[in-house]
């Protein structure tokens, strides 16, 4: 396809996904007081009036200034109109790429896809489970006769950056297994970087999350590293077939595969006959099938 028609296709597709997700965001506008009250569920709040303390048991939400409810509101319509409308443009852009992959490539993507949304939602559902023990920590930190008034449009911030954290690193071990099937790295030696690998879940764990509290480094570095050891364990078994099937398959590309190099007797000479196609090859005088001129 020339340069102009993959420019003019991949303008339809990205029409197609951005039509998709107008229309969804939208149809959630209509939604977004349940969407709004399913957000500020894990805040606690407070019950009483602003002049009263109430120390770090609650919290009040405010918007801070005259257009906050209705940035907000379009923000949260976006954003759930992004996520909503997901197969749509995912399937535009599939549709824009696959023409130029192979056949093993489309199955790998397959695979991928059909284990990357799951394991994202499970992030994305822990850290909303997470989130109102987080809050009661971070809130647990104010002191008494102070009250807690947090911006909605700085908890929709947070909201969002734990839920993005928590996804992204659920998809770690998958992204070990796809290295694994692809050939790059051996279960044995994922195996190996296991203490390295927790450490660095922990550490990653306490520096991603917005939180401070341990809990929910805890929370986030747990299931990963159950997830590693699960990555390891399915690499493991992959070598494994893929030894019975090739067993040449763990060398490297410049390894040289193991030979029988003992002398073995040729048996008796076959004459061999040949067409003459030179002058110089016109005698019938051949030895072993070989004239003089060869």
């Amino acid at each position: 396809m020339p340069l102009a028609d993959h420019l003019r296709e991949l303008r339809n597709r990205l029409a197609k996904g951005m039509l998709a997700i107008t229309v969804v965001s939208l149809v959630v506008a209509f939604y977004s007081q349940e969407l709004m009250n399913f957000l500020m569920d894990p805040v606690p709040k407070c019950t009483t009036g602003l002049g009263e303390s109430t120390g770090g048991k609650c919290a009040v939400i405010a918007y801070t200034d005259l257009l906050s409810p209705f940035t907000t509101t379009v923000k949260v319509c976006f954003m759930a109109g992004v996520i909503l409308s997901s197969p749509v443009w995912l399937y535009q852009l599939w549709a824009f790429i696959a023409p130029g992959l192979h056949k093993h490539e489309r199955k790998y993507t397959y695979w991928f896809v059909s284990g990357a949304v799951p394991l994202f939602l499970g992030g994305a559902a822990l850290a909303y489970t997470v989130l109102p023990i987080s809050m009661r920590v971070l809130l647990g930190i104010t002191p008494d006769g102070s009250a807690n008034i947090l911006p909605m449009d700085k908890i929709l911030d947070f909201i969002v950056r734990m839920i993005l954290v928590f996804g992204a690193a659920f998809e770690l071990p998958l992204l070990l297994v796809m290295l694994n099937f692809s050939g790059m790295v051996t279960g044995r030696r994922m195996a190996g970087w296991w203490r390295g690998v927790v450490m660095g879940v922990f550490i990653f764990g306490a520096v991603a999350t917005p939180t401070t509290d341990p809990f929910g480094m805890i929370a986030l570095a747990g299931p990963i590293v159950v997830l590693y050891f699960i990555a390891v364990g399915i690499s493991l078994l992959n070598d494994k077939r893929r030894r019975r099937a090739n067993p040449d398959a763990d060398l490297d590309d410049d390894e040289a595969s193991d030979l029988d190099l003992t002398p073995e007797d040729i048996g008796e000479i076959e004459t061999v006959s040949a067409s003459r196609s030179l002058p110089e090859q016109s005698t019938t005088d051949r030895v072993n099938g070989y004239d003089d001129v060869t």
